[in-house]
């Protein structure tokens, strides 16, 4: 993957994870921000029993420039599942 397919200007990027709890979240968050310390980072935790990636959790990141690919690769380092929200039909 090119830099200019894994950075996005000026906007927001929705992912995918399997965090489950807020402790969990608020660890990533502490990660995520060190990293990225101009990140806007909102979690919106799973409401559902059904295993990923149709249950997960909502990670909303806001900024000028956002590189997936390290966002990613972090969430996975931490032990968690992570990929850009896609439309998916789920039953």
């Amino acid at each position: 993957m090119t830099a200019e397919k894994t950075l996005k200007f000026g906007g927001i990027e929705v992912f995918t994870t399997n965090i489950q709890s807020k402790i969990q979240a608020e660890r990533i968050v502490q990660i995520l921000e060190s990293s990225f310390p101009k990140l806007k980072i909102i979690f919106d935790l799973c409401e559902t029993e059904l295993p990923y990636p149709c249950g997960h959790t909502i990670l909303r990141v806001e900024d000028n420039e956002i590189n997936s690919e390290i966002i990613i690769s972090i969430i996975k380092q931490s032990g968690f599942m992570c990929d850009i929200l896609e439309d998916k039909v789920c039953k």
